[in-house]
Order: structure tokens, then C-alpha cells, then sequence
């Protein structure tokens, strides 16, 4: 049974053991070892785009007529499946363990062991359990993202149109056969909306124009042909080979056969995957690790002053460390986990029902609503893959509809009498732009249609009242339908000159000529386009996504810049940000940004809008300069090209059809099949309202935290604890369990009109402030107790003691979640933490009062106590309202 000669490589072997293959780059298939059977005298793995047609066919020993079924069988068990690389699924027990890496999680357990070393068990007991709840609660929602994923991943192509032989001496037939399997040596046809199913090489093409948008990023269609010459391999990958076309583009126009030379991981589409290396760490990863830190150096503090400050003051040693122990829990907000994860959970499972978008990862939520910096391709998310007339322009550059009317014609009539597969999309532009023009009067002679190497079209015309003539109309490249002008050297030059200033701003042109030739029955042919009369330009610019030109300036009200990161022309890109109202500046191209060193683009990229020519390398590496200069960067793309950029973001967004390495890749999956920037407002939205509430959180309990701990050390200047372990354990309970209301408040939309972040040193004066404000009311309250135990007719009793700072700690908490809420006012709106507040407020009043209160050490306060603690809270209230407008106001400065 035939098969491939034994000097090819295996193409099937995993990827890890042979490098993904390049077509055109010097490294395709590593299937040939030689051309025509010859060993390369170094070993070396020749390039299969280097040779012809004839040679390909005999290095995969493969011909025109395709392979046979036996043989096609056989290469299929030997290479595999023409699929991707398969992505392995996520064990729960293993997604689960992740999440206990969490630096938050990892403090709480660090307590958790603390507690049990002194035998603490309730609090060791409590720590766990919400350790264990906050993991199930992250995993959980990672895995509904990974099912709904599930349901998005496909292969690039369902089917293709194959050529195979039932036996050796058989007749070639043309089947559709599933995608994943082709093989390399089968012969493929491509026609019109076809995805390319893999590498291959053309072996025949007619009018072929092929979108490479997800490999490059380039918007216009690039142009095939069945060149049967050699062709050295090039910088870019081969992509601008015209024999060559590669998995995951798609026909545009045109058709042709191709043989295949590369399936499955290797691909040049399936190679991207491997291109992005590894993740860094996103924003929320940097701001946990610094909130972390400073948790962990105040707990490290806190017990060490507590035992000495007793050890000094008291004489108590080692049986204060469960106090010690108490205090430093105290400062935790042990509740962090699972706050941060309800919030995060319940902001992707709202995004995903009301938006259809899914968050792979639940941090990159809180990333999202960090994000103040957004870079994008311009194709898709600020136009559409459509090209639309914008002037026509005789030879001096006034407008002149006569022009568009002879493209039209042209554009017709080549569509009538050619015969193609599928309209070409500039035709379709031209013939939308002529309002419906009646073309029948004329009467179609003949037709040449488009082709690579004239890079021109012609329609033979005759026209209404001009019997005995007949009119050629040409539309095409400027450079080739001027050259075939009756013109001279100086205003062909005068002309190129006009067209390089329209494409230098962006259009892309079209010239037309007519000529008029006595009528004949002999074919025309591609020698009759000589001495035509030059009539104009036709301008053409890619048409505007309709949503783009409202959701720039919402993204630009929520403090998100936008950057424009396209393999487009710097013109192109510069005139649809103009005609969007971004203003483009200055454009930096590939070329500028090699030439800059990392700190040098660092500092360009801050002004820049529109980095143009730029490959998936250049499009990294800007992301990873604005990520250096401290913005937290989105990346928006869908193809293989922007897959290093998607990893090296803070998140990677990307649209439902998207690549699948893409979409594997991203952090975002948005609901539409277009890059809707309308879509990705809604959700830095809702990433900004899981980030604002998570920030309030951290504000509120770390200052009221902060202050009580204070508190505590001050009272060790008094004869007995000022609170016992199991008092603080449960005054720490009840306020985490009613801030659980901050996962479902809906913060005031001045709060979600910048970006949320949450910078450590931010929140190290944030807590610092309002936790010694919050001391100062703790200590205001143990002069009301000492007051309300020591005067006339008071009991004297630490039981009372412990109970009336339990009761002042619990009111005084729900003052602060009620005073602090992010951008609203304390009776402004009704919302979850208004219900939970006053909850925490009941709790701290009943609670000493009630049956439990005796188990927990606590007694009935007096009656002088009440009257007090009004006037305290009263004050504390005006303190907390004046500090945080000044806060406020501060920040709004700084911003």
C-alpha cells in the first residue's frame, strides 16, 4: 500500500516532540527532507514553499487527482486528526486547590493553623470552614464558565471538498468530507465563504482573493495565485506567498485547488497557540499580593505588642496569647475569601444572563473593572470588513459622477458576463454607491474578468446610439490601468503622485479608463487594454461599525483610553479613528516601535493612539510597555495574530466567533459575533461594580478592624481583658456576615465612572485614617463605660465592661458601612447593606439581653450607658461624614 516515502518525517508526532511547522518559512510540514528523493548533503528540512507545484506533488507523493481512500486512510492513523491541539479539562478536586493559593485564602489558613497551636479550636473550626466555602464558591464558578465555553469551541471548518479515488486506476470524485480528516497530500477545492481547512499549496486558482485577517490583521483581502515558480521564504511567516494559503483564513473570492501540506498542531494556525508563553500576573494578582502583605505585617505585629504590653503593664504572660491570638484574627477580616469570590461569582453569572458574556476566570472580572487602558484591532471593532465608495474624482480631482458610473458599468457587466463564483465586494460597493443606475440599455459583448497578474478588470460595452462601436471599460490597481493609458511621463507621474496622497489618508482607489474600438466578432483579450482615455479615481473606505461611533465616547467617560493596535496601513487606521471622532495623532508603525528600546516605548506609547504594521510580536510587546507604565491594559482580538497580545494583557477579551486558540486564550468571551465595543462597556461595567463593592468591603473592615485592635492595646492599661476571645470571634462573625450584603449593593454611578483598583498603599491611608478615627470612638466609649460602671449608684463588673464594647463596636460598624458605601450617602437608595446594617445594629443591642448573652460572658448594660453612647455615636458620626468628604475630595484632585 502506497504511502509517503520514508524520507518524511512523522507530521503526526506530538507537538512537544517536533516544533509546530511554518509553511513558507522555512520549516513547513518538516515533511520533505529533499525535493525529488536527493538528501540534503547538511540534513536540513528544505522549504516546501520554495518549490513548485510539481515538486510538492512528488515530495507528498500525491498528484493531481488526490490520494486513494487506502492511502488516505493510512496517513490519517499515521499523522492523526486534523484538529487542534486538545484542550484538557480542568479536574474540580485540582481547580478547587488552585483556589487555596489565593493569597487571601493562604493568610486565613496561616491563622487557622495559629489558632489551633493554642488551641482555639472554635476559631480554627470557623477559619476553615470559610476557607472551604469561598474555594467551592470560585470553583464553581470557573467551571460554569469552562461548560459554557464548552459549547462554544469548534473546529476551524466543518467540512471540506476533497478529491479521492476509490482505487488506484479510479477517477478522481469530489467529496465533502469532515475537516479533521484530511491528510497531507489530499487535494482540496475552495470556493467562495470556504475556510481554508489547512495548509496548503495552490495548485490552480481563478480570481482568487483570500482573508487572512485572524493570521495578520490585515483587513483587505489578499490576492492567490497558483505561481509555479520558486519562491524564497520571507520575515513574516510566508503569509504574503500568494501560493500559499493557511488554516483558519477564508475565500473571499474566487476559487481554486490546493494539495494539503500541513494538518492538525502543525500547522501555522495551530502554531500561535504556542506563541504567547506564559501568563504574567494581572492586576488583581499584584493588588492582592500587596492588601496581603500588609494583613500579614500587621498580624505579625500584633501579637508580639499585645503579650508584651500585658507581660509590661500586668505581669500576664503566656495565657494572654489566645487573646493575642483573638486580636490578630480580629484585624483579619476573615470573610475576605468569600466576599471576594460572591462578589466576583455573582458579577460573571449576571454578565453572562443579561449579556451573554463569559468569564473564563473570575479574577479577570475584577481586572476588567480595573482596566483604563483598551487596545484593539481596528477591523471588526471600529469597521467592518466592507469596503464603501467615498469620492469619485476625474484626472484633476474634482468630483465627477460620470466616474462612478463607468466603474459601475464595469462592475456589472463583468459580474453578468464572467460567469464568477461570488460578486467581489468592491463591485458590490460600487453598485450600492449607484443609486440604482439601470444598466440594460447597454448591451454586454464580453468580459475580462479580474486577475493577479493585469490586477485589472474589463467590460466590452456597447452603448445606446453608438452602433458599430464598442466601448472598454477598465477599473483596477492605479499603477497598472495607468500604464496602459494614452498618457505621458510627466502627468503619469502627476497622477501617481495624487493617488499616494489619497492612500497616504487612508482611501483605497480604484482607477478607471475607457477606450473605444470598432466593433468586432474576434475575442477581446488582455492585449486590447492599450491606449485608454483616463477617466478618474473611485475612493473607497472601510465602512464604520455602527455602535463604535457611541461607544468611543462612553469609554472615554468611564477614564478608558483607547489604543488602536492594527496590521492595517497607518492611513487606513488614522482616517477611521478621524471619522469616529478619536483623534488618531501621531501613528507609530512596526518600524518605530523596533527602533525604540522597552523604556523608551513605555513612554511613547502613553500618547499614542494608533500603532499601525504591527504583528502579533509588536502588538506584545505594546501591551506589555503600557502594562510597565503602570496601566492596567484590555486587549481586544480574535485571531491567531493576537493571541501574544491577549496573553500579555491584564485581560484578554475576545468575540464569540473568534479563533478557538483565541477564545482558549482570552479571559473574555463576549456574547456577539463582532468585537462590539458596546458589549465591552457593558462589561468594564459590571467588572467596576464587583471591584467597587469588593473595595468597600476592604475599606470597611479594615479601618473598623484596625481601630479596634488599637483600641485593644490601649487596654491593656486595664486589670482585665477588654474583651474575651470568644466575644471578639463572634463580634467579628456578625459584622463579616452582614458585609456579605456588599456582594448585591449596587454602587452610585459616580463610582463606576472610573476605573476600580485597589492599590495597597491606597488602603494603607485609607484604614490608617479611619481606624485611629475608629479608636478614637472605642476610647470615648471606655470613658462612657467607666463613667456609666464607676458613678454613682453604676455596678462594677468587667462583665459589663465587655458588654457595652461589644455593644459600641457592633453600632459603630454599622455606622461605618452605612457612612462609607462607595459614592452614595447613608440614606441614599434602598439597598442590601441598609437591611444588614440596621440587622447588625438589632444584633448589638438585643444581643447581650438575650439567653445567649450569659454564655458569652456578657450581662444587661445600665441604664446611664445608653444617653452616653448616643452623644458618642453622634460624634463619631460627624467625624466619619467630615472624613470621608475629604477623602473624597482628595481623591477627586489626585484622579
Amino acid at each position: 500500500m502506497p504511502g509517503l516515502p520514508g524520507w518524511v518525517t512523522s507530521v503526526g508526532q506530538a507537538p512537544e516532540a517536533a516544533a509546530a511547522p511554518e509553511p513558507g518559512s522555512g520549516a513547513s510540514v518538516r515533511a520533505v527532507r529533499v525535493a525529488e528523493g536527493v538528501p540534503a548533503a547538511d540534513g536540513a528540512v528544505p522549504d516546501l514553499g520554495a518549490l513548485t507545484s510539481l515538486q510538492v506533488l512528488r515530495a507528498l507523493d500525491s498528484g493531481p487527482r488526490g490520494l486513494t481512500d487506502a492511502v488516505a486512510d493510512a496517513r490519517l492513523r499515521r499523522f492523526g486528526e486534523n484538529t487542534l491541539p486538545a484542550r484538557r479539562p480542568v479536574p474540580w478536586l485540582v481547580r478547587f486547590l488552585r483556589s487555596v493559593r489565593d493569597p487571601f485564602t493562604a493568610v486565613l489558613l496561616c491563622l487557622g493553623v495559629v489558632s489551633s497551636l493554642v488551641a482555639a479550636w472554635g476559631t480554627a473550626c470557623v477559619i476553615t470552614a470559610l476557607v472551604v466555602v469561598s474555594c467551592a464558591l470560585r470553583s464553581a464558578g470557573e467551571h460554569r464558565a469552562d461548560r459554557s465555553m464548552g459549547a462554544l469551541r469548534e473546529l476551524v471548518a466543518s467540512t471540506a471538498t476533497v478529491l479521492r479515488r476509490s482505487a488506484d486506476d479510479a477517477a478522481p470524485v469530489a467529496r465533502e468530507v469532515p475537516v479533521d480528516q484530511l491528510v497531507p497530500g489530499d487535494v482540496v477545492r475552495l470556493g467562495p465563504g470556504d475556510l481554508v481547512p489547512a495548509d496548503v499549496r495552490l495548485l490552480r486558482a481563478v480570481g482568487l482573493s483570500v482573508n487572512q485577517a485572524v493570521l495578520t490583521g490585515e483587513s483587505a483581502a489578499v490576492t492567490k495565485s497558483a505561481a509555479d515558480v520558486p519562491v524564497p521564504a520571507s520575515g513574516d511567516a510566508g503569509f504574503d506567498r500568494a501560493h500559499l494559503c493557511f488554516q483558519g483564513s477564508s475565500v473571499a473570492s474566487g476559487s481554486g485547488s490546493a494539495v494539503v501540506l500541513a494538518t492538525g498542531a502543525l500547522t501555522r494556525f495551530a502554531a500561535g497557540q504556542g506563541a504567547a508563553g506564559p501568563r504574567g500576573p494581572s492586576a488583581f494578582d499584584r493588588s492582592v499580593h500587596g492588601i496581603s502583605w500588609i494583613l500579614i505585617r500587621f498580624m505579625l505585629l500584633t501579637p508580639p505588642l499585645v503579650l508584651m504590653a500585658n507581660a509590661a503593664l500586668r505581669g500576664r504572660g503566656l495565657e494572654t496569647l489566645p487573646f493575642a491570638v483573638a486580636v490578630a484574627v480580629g484585624l483579619t477580616p476573615e470573610m475576605l475569601p468569600v466576599i471576594v469570590t460572591s462578589c466576583l461569582a455573582r458579577g460573571a453569572s449576571l454578565l453572562a444572563r443579561h449579556h451573554g458574556v463569559i468569564v473564563k476566570r473570575l479574577p479577570a472580572l475584577h481586572d476588567l473593572g480595573a482596566v483604563d487602558v483598551l487596545c484593539l484591532d481596528k477591523t471588526g471593532t471600529l469597521t467592518q470588513d466592507l469596503p464603501v465608495v467615498d469620492r469619485a474624482l476625474d484626472a484633476d480631482g474634482a468630483d465627477d459622477r460620470d466616474v462612478l458610473h463607468w466603474a459601475a458599468v464595469n462592475a456589472w457587466w463583468t459580474l453578468q458576463l464572467a460567469d464568477l463564483p461570488a460578486p467581489d465586494p468592491l463591485d458590490e460597493a460600487l453598485l450600492d454607491a449607484s443609486d440604482g443606475e439601470e444598466f440594460l440599455p447597454y448591451e454586454g459583448i464580453a468580459a475580462l474578468p479580474f486577475d493577479p497578474v493585469r490586477r485589472m478588470a474589463t467590460a466590452v460595452v456597447r452603448r445606446p446610439g453608438r452602433l458599430g462601436v464598442d466601448t472598454l471599460v477598465v477599473k483596477g490597481a492605479v499603477e497598472n490601468v495607468l500604464e496602459r493609458c494614452a498618457l505621458d511621463g510627466a502627468e503619469r507621474e502627476r497622477l501617481l503622485a495624487a493617488a499616494g496622497d489619497h492612500v497616504r489618508n487612508g482611501a483605497r482607489l480604484l482607477a478607471v479608463a475607457t477606450a473605444e474600438r470598432p466593433a468586432r466578432k474576434r475575442a477581446y483579450t488582455a492585449a486590447d487594454e492599450r491606449g485608454l482615455s483616463f477617466r478618474g479615481f473611485v475612493t473607497l473606505r472601510d465602512a464604520l461599525v455602527p455602535s463604535a461611533a457611541d461607544a468611543l465616547p462612553a469609554l472615554a467617560g468611564m477614564g478608558v483610553a483607547v489604543k488602536v493596535v492594527t496590521g492595517d496601513h497607518p492611513g487606513t487606521a488614522a482616517r477611521a479613528c478621524q471619522e469616529l471622532g478619536l483623534e488618531p495623532g501621531d501613528v507609530l508603525t512596526a518600524r518605530d516601535v523596533d527602533a525604540l528600546t522597552d523604556g523608551q516605548l513605555a513612554a511613547a506609547v502613553r500618547d499614542t493612539v494608533v500603532f499601525a504594521r504591527c504583528t502579533p510580536e509588536h502588538k506584545a510587546r505594546i501591551v506589555r510597555a503600557l502594562r510597565a507604565d503602570g496601566r492596567v491594559c484590555g486587549f481586544l482580538g480574535d485571531g491567531v495574530n493576537d493571541l501574544p497580545a491577549l496573553y500579555a494583557a491584564d485581560v484578554g477579551i475576545c468575540p464569540r466567533d473568534a479563533v478557538d486558540v483565541a477564545r482558549e486564550g482570552a479571559d473574555v468571551v463576549l456574547a456577539e459575533h463582532a468585537k462590539d465595543l458596546s458589549a465591552v462597556e457593558h462589561a468594564l461595567t459590571a467588572g467596576r461594580h464587583s471591584s467597587g463593592n469588593i473595595a468597600t468591603y476592604l475599606r470597611i473592615t479594615l479601618s473598623s478592624n484596625l481601630g479596634n485592635v488599637i483600641a485593644m492595646l490601649a487596654a491593656g492599661l486595664l486589670p482585665f481583658l477588654p474583651m474575651l476571645p470568644a466575644q471578639v470571634l463572634v463580634q467579628n462573625l456578625c459584622f463579616d456576615a452582614a458585609q456579605l450584603a456588599f456582594a448585591y449593593d449596587r454602587p452610585a454611578p459616580g463610582a463606576l465612572s472610573r476605573p476600580a483598583t485597589l492599590r495597597s498603599r491606597d488602603f494603607l491611608r485609607f484604614i490608617t485614617g479611619f481606624g485611629a478615627l475608629n479608636a478614637v470612638a472605642d476610647l470615648a466609649t471606655f470613658g462612657v463605660l467607666a463613667l456609666a460602671v464607676h458613678g454613682p449608684g453604676g455596678p462594677d463588673s468587667e462583665t459589663v465592661f465587655h458588654s457595652g464594647w461589644f455593644v459600641e463596636n457592633l453600632l459603630t460598624q454599622s455606622l461605618v458601612m452605612l457612612l462609607l458605601r462607595t459614592g452614595r450617602r447613608a440614606a441614599e437608595g434602598t439597598s442590601p447593606v441598609r437591611w444588614s446594617a440596621a440587622a447588625l445594629a438589632t444584633v448589638g443591642l438585643l444581643l447581650p439581653l438575650s439567653p445567649l448573652g450569659p454564655l458569652l460572658g456578657m450581662a444587661a448594660l445600665p441604664g446611664l450607658y445608653y444617653p452616653l453612647l448616643l452623644v458618642v455615636l453622634g460624634l463619631y458620626a460627624v467625624g466619619l461624614a467630615a472624613a470621608r468628604r475629604r477623602y473624597d475630595s482628595r481623591r477627586t484632585q489626585a484622579g
